[in-house]
């Protein structure tokens, strides 16, 4: 296959994967607001043994991705992801997610059988197919890590704001409503759920660990723990949390020195996990014959397996020693 007739398959290739992935990715409010209308609607119709048909619900909320809800339901994929999912803010169901991960498969194994070389086995584009797979995985885990960071950014700054209500008179489910007004998200969002919660009967403790499984963190953690404690044994609640937003401001303090301190380190670790990739890539298409052995030779097909995993577990290591935690 010549250049030009190859370049035009990955471009059309190309094109299909980005309009179909658009698709999943561009759902305007006016579609929810559709979709949820139309559930609600078929949900109150009765059936013939007067039980509401749920499975009309079902079959919208699951409408194109029956075989990836096959795959939740059967291996009970569905809370873990759901928690993954509210922890990075997203409002995807766990059957989108794992669907979008299929997609990614199919994207890469086509691009990779196109693109490769046909002295190169063709085997190798399931591997890449494989790779590509865990990207949408990857995009809701950098949404969650940046989600995470930014409400533990604004927490201090919150735990000051309910001290200074509960000093000003206001009770303790009133200053967690008026967050939602003075902050920004996604403290604003955690907190006015936290607050519905427990407006609509759910006990206060019950909100508060809610809260603290949807955000991972350490000071969310202390959190919860004063106010239940000061619940049951009494206390200064707006003195504990004044503490505690002392407490975090001076560990962000002194992780941000042990990252100064330790960026050295992990510019060399990602320096050295890059020079074999560089390597390899350059031999490639410097001396293709050089490279052939390691793809079409058993021993070198051993011998690349071996590579690449001691590179990850090189990578693991160096990570692990620049990583300080606080």
């Amino acid at each position: 296959m010549g250049f030009l007739p190859l370049a035009i398959v990955v471009w059309l290739a190309a094109m299909v994967a980005w309009y179909v992935i658009s698709k999943y990715f561009k759902s305007s409010d006016a579609d929810k607001i559709k979709q949820r209308l139309m559930g609600v609607g078929k949900a109150r119709k009765k059936t013939k043994d007067g039980k509401d048909s749920e499975q009309s619900v079902l079959h919208v909320q699951t409408g194109g991705n029956k075989f990836a809800q096959l795959l939740v339901e059967k291996y009970q994929l569905g809370p873990k992801i759901q928690l993954f999912l509210e922890q990075a803010g997203l409002r995807w169901t766990p059957a989108r997610l794992v669907h979008l991960c299929i997609m990614a498969f199919g994207v890469g194994f086509v691009f990779a059988w196109v693109v490769l070389p046909a002295a190169i086995p063709h085997a190798l584009a399931f591997v890449v197919g494989l790779a590509a797979a865990p990207t949408p995985f990857g995009y809701v885990w950098f949404q969650r890590r940046g989600r995470l960071r930014k409400f533990e950014g604004l927490f201090p700054e919150t735990l000051e704001f309910i001290s200074r209500s509960m000093r000003a008179g206001h009770a303790f489910s009133v200053s967690l409503e008026m967050i939602h007004r003075e902050f920004a998200e996604p403290v604003s969002g955690e907190f006015r759920r936290t607050f519905e919660e427990a407006n609509l009967g759910l006990p206060i403790e019950v909100a508060l660990q809610s809260l603290a499984k949807r955000v991972p963190s350490l000071d969310v953690h202390f959190f919860v723990s004063a106010v239940l404690l000061q619940k049951r044994t009494g206390g200064n609640l707006a003195e504990i949390l004044d503490k505690l937003a002392y407490v975090i401001r001076e560990r962000f303090k002194l992780r941000g020195r042990i990252r100064a301190v330790s960026a050295h380190g992990r510019m060399t670790a990602t320096s050295l996990s890059c020079i074999p990739i560089a390597v390899a890539v350059l031999m490639f298409y410097t001396n293709p014959d050089y490279v052939k052995f390691f793809f079409e030779d058993e021993v070198g097909n051993i011998m690349m397996g071996v590579a690449v995993a001691l590179q990850i577990v090189g990578y693991v290591i160096m990570k692990k020693i620049v990583n300080i935690e606080v």
